[in-house]
């Protein structure tokens, strides 16, 4: 139980980080702004994203958030990386830009397996 704790705070601490606090404070800079028009998406598309981003991260750490809304912002994510590693892919071919998106996604598995696993024991 206490290494699932462990595993799940530092886990969901760095998605909540990279996932929420950064696009926060960094959406509406010219280089956030600029990375959205590289992948051709349209300007409102930053916007929306981090407002996601940022719901989601909050209802990762909140701990009073229901099990179904955690569930959702971990699909939100997993999508996410996803899509981030396709559009990578799709735009600047195979560079090491790619592992941000794959490291992503095993922080969060380790986030999700962890959260299992203590929901499992209070149960």
């Amino acid at each position: 139980m206490k290494k699932a704790n462990i595993i799940f705070w530092v886990s969901t601490s760095v998605i909540f980080l990279l996932e929420g606090l950064m696009p926060a404070l960094t959406s509406q800079t010219e280089m956030a702004k600029e990375a959205i028009k590289h992948f051709g998406y349209p300007a409102y598309f930053g916007i929306m994203l981090t407002v996601f981003k940022g719901l989601g991260a909050l209802a990762l750490i909140i701990p009073q958030i229901p099990k179904r809304i955690k569930e959702w912002a971990y699909a939100g994510f997993a999508i996410d990386f996803i899509a981030a590693f396709v559009s990578i892919w799709a735009v600047d071919g195979l560079k090491t830009d790619l592992l941000f998106p794959i490291i992503a996604i095993i922080i969060l598995i380790a986030s999700y397996w962890s959260f299992h696993q203590i929901a499992k024991t209070s149960n």
